[in-house]
């Protein structure tokens, strides 16, 4: 098929060249990479109706105005489809504004990182049928085998993202805390040894523990070169505030997100008046400078 990829950053570049390498004819535009239509009203020129245009932007105002302005340049029965990671609630007001244009809207999940033009993404997709068959050849290239499903309405492929990666927060830090406890313990571990062997047969073997393990292998045991500085991009955060809306209870998700947070301060001022409390009850030693 041909479509219109917009945004060829580390996500949608690689998705644009699997897509050409499975027989698809991609048109692309990205202000910040040359040999690119010079706009998104060229990029849509470039297209036959139904014109399918996929954004692979950063979720936020550049997703937004990008979504806006296609409104007016597409026409009734084209094709929109959001794969950011862009809030579920946002995909479903734009599902229903681009409706209001005639236009039909489809918000994908999408997960596979630096390594999906080899491995293929996994695809978590929502919108109405018709929307999706429009893109699911596509949808069959981008992903391996058994790795695409059309999960839901408008909605439910953002919606499925976020608490996959509100998991993926709870899942790197039981390693990360798990590796801690072994590199502080009295026994010289090599944690690129003991990473690798718990690949094989062990029951928490995973594709993050093999990131780890190549961590560990190109970093070294101590990753000395690595600040333990962890940001957030939104999905954990998003995670959290369904899992209270919906009475659930997910202190896992919430204590991985807190702990991000608490890797970016350098002094604590809660650890600050917890050691003066301390110090007041007590008599405890405080330290100071």
């Amino acid at each position: 098929m041909k479509l219109g990829m917009v945004g060829l950053g580390r996500m949608g570049g690689n998705m644009a060249e699997r897509l050409r390498r499975a027989g698809h004819e991609v048109m692309t535009y990205d202000p910040g990479v040359g040999g690119t239509a010079a706009s998104l009203a060229e990029l849509s020129g470039q297209l036959e109706a139904p014109r399918a245009v996929w954004l692979m932007v950063p979720a936020g105002d550049v997703t937004e105005n990008a979504f806006q302005e296609l409104l007016g340049l597409l026409a009734p029965g084209d094709v929109i489809v959001d794969g950011g990671n862009a809030n579920f609630r946002d995909s479903k007001r734009r599902g229903d504004a681009a409706a209001a244009h005639g236009l039909r809207f489809v918000d994908a999940g999408v997960s596979g990182g630096v390594w999906g033009l080899d491995n293929g993404y996994c695809l978590m997709v929502g919108g109405a049928d018709e929307a999706v068959a429009v893109l699911e050849p596509a949808f069959r290239s981008l992903a391996p085998e058994n790795g695409y499903a059309h999960v839901g309405p408008v909605g439910a492929g953002h919606f499925s993202k976020m608490v996959h990666n509100g998991i993926e927060y709870g899942l790197m830090q039981a390693y990360a805390e798990g590796f801690e406890i072994l590199k502080e313990s009295e026994y010289d571990f090599d944690l690129a040894e003991l990473s690798g062997i718990w690949r094989h047969g062990s029951v928490v073997r995973s594709w993050l523990l093999d990131l780890a393990h190549a961590a560990f292998t190109e970093e070294g045991g101590d990753l000395a070169r690595i600040r333990g500085y962890v940001e957030d991009s939104g999905e954990g955060r998003w995670t959290v505030h369904e899992a209270i809306a919906e009475n659930v209870p997910a202190p896992v998700i919430t204590a991985a997100l807190f702990a991000r947070f608490n890797s970016r301060q350098d002094e604590s001022f809660a650890a600050k008046l917890t050691a003066a409390l301390r110090n007041q009850f007590g008599g405890h030693a405080v330290r100071t400078g």
